[in-house]
């Protein structure tokens, strides 16, 4: 039996990770949260999963889990998400640097075979040049939330080049699915979409995005597990199809037949990058077939949701 540590478990993306995985029958998954934003209704209720609430943050919190379970594999997607919230609480975003060096200390020192990394798009800042690239685009934010996943993957690189420990980082653009909370842009228009109420967007909405359905991500983030090949390198996980802000909320009151009107605010103070696209013709290996379009994944969250 393989056994994966998946932190952040309770969150949108880790726990449909481990859904995934537990439909292998050779997987055994342990998840950790905080419940800082995770949620337990997200936790699979499965004989091969078990769920330790837990902080990464604090050494002994997590020593002792790793130590007990001897891991085989570690998805360190633990962090402090959401733009409002990262923007209002750096120092909290920061402490994420003391369970980035936990996770990979204990890695090195329990036999873990590879880390893989959540890093995040937020780490190109205000693009340069799109599409952005792993390798020629610079990285050139300075918001705590994309400095420490930037620190993360030097951490990961560092490991690597000392100790020998593999990693794998993936640099997530907007991902989307039936399990994701509110604090996000698509779950939050839908939810306001299918009640009638106002869309709110900030600024003009002429912000542009790409939108990658959850399968995708997962798929192609376990392809990477799967073959060795894709260790010790950088994926930009996301989709290249960029929309506005404003057409995504239109797009949604036209699905949902919905009487909601788009209201504007002010723009935020910061974190809120103009522009988004990633050059994901390395994911598109790993999938080896198209992503799902926007509006075909609109209409699977709507489908869930009623189930």
């Amino acid at each position: 039996m393989v056994k994966v540590l998946i932190t952040g478990g309770a969150g949108f993306v880790p726990s449909s990770l481990a859904d995934k995985l537990l439909s292998y029958n050779d997987f055994e998954v342990v998840l950790v949260d905080n419940f800082l934003t995770g949620r337990v209704e997200n936790i699979p209720q499965h004989p091969r999963c078990k769920f330790i609430k837990c902080d990464v943050n604090e050494y002994n919190d997590i020593a002792a889990i790793m130590t007990a379970y001897k891991f085989d594999y570690v998805f360190h997607y633990a962090a402090v998400v959401g733009v409002l919230r990262t923007l209002d609480n750096p120092v909290m975003v920061l402490k994420d640097i003391d369970g980035i060096k936990n996770m990979l200390d204990l890695c090195k020192n329990t036999g873990v075979k590879r880390v893989f990394y959540s890093s995040s798009s937020e780490v190109y800042g205000e693009p340069v040049v799109l599409p952005q690239h792993e390798v020629t685009t610079p990285l050139n934010s300075r918001l705590p939330y994309a400095v420490v996943k930037n620190i993360g993957e030097a951490y990961c690189r560092s490991y690597h080049q000392e100790y020998g420990l593999d990693f794998t980082i993936f640099r997530f653009f907007n991902t989307y699915g039936p399990k994701q909370s509110q604090d996000f842009v698509m779950s939050k228009f839908l939810n306001a979409a299918l009640s009638d109420k106002d869309i709110t967007l900030y600024g003009d909405g002429s912000q542009s995005r790409t939108f990658c359905y959850i399968d995708d991500n997962i798929d192609a983030c376990l392809k990477t597990l799967f073959d060795e090949s894709y260790k010790n390198d950088v994926y930009n996980i996301g989709s290249d199809l960029v929309i506005s802000i404003k057409e995504l909320a239109e797009t949604i009151i036209e699905i949902t037949g919905s009487q909601s009107k788009i209201v504007y605010l002010p723009p935020l103070r910061d974190g809120d990058m103009t522009r988004r696209q990633p050059d994901n013709s390395k994911m598109r290996e790993l999938l080896n077939r198209d992503l799902l379009p926007y509006k075909e994944g609109i209409k699977r969250i709507l489908e869930n949701w009623k189930k």
